[in-house]
């Protein structure tokens, strides 16, 4: 680890203008590109206390040992220079973007002598015309598909053309009308680039002219009684109305633009983007990127907009681009956009109507793209086993943790504060082995303490299971787990198991003791603890399990800040690549135990704020309150009714009919409902 202060430069060597900077490692490679409008502020901002920098900043600097820039006259000039030295060095610490997957474009090459349609993927050449990306190359061969009616463009192969232009004779698609046959002599060369040319018109979205003017000859046709020509003409309308109709209106006013969305999390982000022409949407495609650099959704827009236009010119960049955030400063980018388009470009956040409805839509598609993503690398064998072994690595456990529990509190304000247990097998959820935690030691918000008490009740119950196979055989634990208690109802426990969305049935061997039928206990130890905090939830978990015996789990807590790894015992945390799999995993499992906290939090708060009379009466459940409530129609004339009555509703008996009148007895009536507009007091 180097110290920043070793190769500091010293001061007025750094100048006050604008520049591209790059940061080389002790072997001389560039490990991240950066630029700045002031190089002298920016620069000084990497030099100071460690202890102020961003996680990810912090490592950069350490990982370093020289710094040098170079100076440019503008800002725009930066934001190229930085583009172009990105591309070419490919530094580990700044944003990269991963293609999900190599999006095919329609190409018209126009180079050509006679241009062809076809589908193309890779990188753009020069003198090619590019339409898309799309997502799929079937859609655009059933969108050429259609349109060679109209337009019959050469789409066959050079070799497919030259032997067709040797024998004579065109192809298939010259002899049923979707190919002009500029390969036997049918269109001369410029008849067939005049075909393609009309061909891109119609698809940069120019067709309202073109539609007109067909309609036009084919109503001339059918006054002069060349009705077969009329015929032929209406279809090849009908044709490229079906190609329009594949590609649906977003925006009425036939705009052309270009839409980027993000999702992002702690460790990667998802770029979506909507190519928008003549009102229609016309292709789409993505990217993941790691965040391996400290950047906020601003930076990630300015580095999607390098990656989308750094090699583009003219008119492939849109008039318009509508982005989630703005970059800071967005001046320089838009310059730089302009530039390149050889036009105004309006680089903006739109504030209302259709262009906001569409960008929430992009914003949706990118959602999908990152948990896609995010299941298709928790789901590979090889990723999970490299990440448990990082794990292991890391924390220097004896072997890779199979069986991961992780622990989570939540509250609103202190009130119905639950805690949350989750559990990861071979790096997959485990759903059926679950569970959940009302807190009844203590009422207030006190997080140390509530991950305390969850963490004692979920290892008593171990013990006890151990103490009953006999396989538990240290006194002082045996002691310990005699004078706790049973951790919760067995009731709470199936509603538990009931809420939690299980991989096979609740009842099965997974969830159920095929003896009793009861929820299994906790039998089955975890080789590593993980809880969502830092330090003091470390150590209070780490208390529980000394005060039970239990000294063969690992605890480490997750702390969210900075994603920090902290260990028992430890003034520093353990702290994880940013591109580790190991981390992403612990993050995975920290973000399900939060996931599964809040819905139970928040289901036992809906279910408080339903409460009402009944709901205190001892061993009255659901069920027989609705019948009961049935019955009588309100709690107003339950109150009212005699033991006797009670006893009518079917499934109560004397003593749950004596135990419901007594409790209605004990409990103040509620306020009767007044009708505001006539001051009517209302029955319940």
């Amino acid at each position: 680890m180097a110290d920043p202060s070793s190769y500091r430069p010293k001061p007025g060597q750094i100048p006050d203008s604008p520049g591209v900077y790059r940061f080389r490692d002790e072997h001389g490679r560039v490990i991240y590109v950066g630029k700045a409008k002031s190089l002298r502020q920016r620069l000084s901002s990497y030099f100071q206390d460690l202890a102020g920098l961003h996680q990810r900043t912090r490592t950069m600097v350490t990982t370093a040992s020289s710094v040098e820039w170079t100076v440019v006259a503008t800002e725009v000039e930066a934001l190229q220079l930085e583009y172009t030295w990105i591309k070419h060095y490919d530094p580990r610490f700044n944003v990269k973007y991963r293609d999900d997957k190599s999006y095919p474009s329609l190409a018209v090459t126009l180079n050509e002598e006679f241009p062809r349609v076809q589908v193309m993927r890779g990188p753009k050449r020069k003198g090619v015309r590019y339409f898309g990306p799309y997502a799929h190359a079937w859609a655009i061969r059933e969108t050429v598909d259609l349109m060679l009616r109209a337009f019959p463009v050469r789409t066959c192969s050079a070799g497919v053309f030259k032997r067709s232009a040797q024998i004579g004779r065109p192809c298939l698609l010259g002899y049923i009308g979707k190919c002009s046959a500029p390969c036997v002599g049918r269109v001369s060369p410029a008849e067939h680039r005049e075909l393609a040319e009309e061909f891109c018109d119609f698809m940069a979205g120019r067709t309202g002219a073109y539609l007109k003017r067909l309609e036009r000859q084919m109503h001339e046709a059918a006054e002069e009684m060349e009705y077969e020509k009329a015929a032929r003409l209406r279809d090849d309308i009908g044709a490229l109305k079906s190609a329009m109709e594949k590609n649906a209106v977003v925006l009425a006013d036939a705009t052309d633009a270009d839409l980027v969305a993000l999702a992002e999390d702690e460790l990667e982000a998802a770029v979506q983007i909507f190519h928008v022409r003549g009102g229609r949407v016309r292709g789409q495609r993505g990217w993941v990127t790691d965040r391996v650099e400290a950047v906020g959704s601003a930076g990630l827009v300015e580095h999607a907009l390098q990656q989308l236009y750094g090699d583009e010119q003219g008119e492939v960049i849109p008039r318009e681009v509508l982005v989630p955030a703005l970059p800071e400063p967005a001046g320089p980018v838009r310059e730089w956009l302009a530039e390149r388009r050889g036009s105004r470009v309006d680089l903006r956040v739109p504030q209302r109507g259709d262009k906001k409805d569409l960008l929430a839509t992009v914003a949706r598609n990118a959602q999908q793209a990152l948990v896609l993503h995010k299941t298709k690398r928790a789901s590979d064998l090889t990723t999970r086993s490299r990440a448990l072994e990082e794990i292991a690595e890391a924390l220097e456990l004896d072997s890779a943790p199979l069986r991961i529990e992780c622990y989570d509190i939540s509250h609103l304000q202190g009130d119905d504060v639950v805690g949350s247990m989750v559990v990861f097998e071979d790096g997959l959820a485990r759903k059926s082995e679950y569970r959940r935690f009302e807190i009844k030691g203590f009422t207030g918000q006190d997080d140390v303490r509530a991950m305390h008490e969850v963490i004692t009740r979920r290892f008593r119950r171990y013990v006890q299971e151990k103490q009953k196979t006999g396989e538990w055989g240290d006194p002082e634990a045996e002691a310990a787990a005699e004078r706790g208690r049973e951790d919760a109802p067995t009731d709470a426990l199936a509603d538990a198991l009931a809420d939690a969305p299980a991989d096979g049935p609740a009842d099965g061997p997974a969830g159920r003791d095929p003896d009793t039928g009861r929820p299994k206990k906790f039998a089955y130890p975890p080789q590593l603890v993980v809880v969502d905090g830092g330090q003091p939830q470390v150590a209070a978990a780490k208390k529980a399990l000394g005060e039970l015996g239990v000294d063969d789990v690992a605890v480490v807590g997750l702390a969210k800040r900075l994603e920090e790894v902290w260990l028992p015992d430890s003034d520093d945390p353990v702290i994880l690549p940013r591109s580790s799999e190991g981390l992403y995993m612990l993050q995975r499992v920290r973000d399900e135990a939060h996931r599964f906290a809040i819905a139970y939090q928040r289901k036992k708060r809906a279910r408080s704020m339903r409460a009402g009379p009944l709901d205190d009466v001892p061993g009255l459940g659901e069920s027989r309150r609705r019948a009961v409530l049935k019955h009588f129609g309100s709690v107003k004339r339950l109150r009212a009714a005699t033991i006797e009555q009670i006893c009518e509703v079917p499934g109560i008996g004397r003593k749950t009919a004596e135990t419901i009148a007594a409790t209605l007895a004990q409990a103040a009536p509620a306020a009767p409902a007044v009708n505001t507009a006539t001051g009517e007091i209302m029955d319940e």
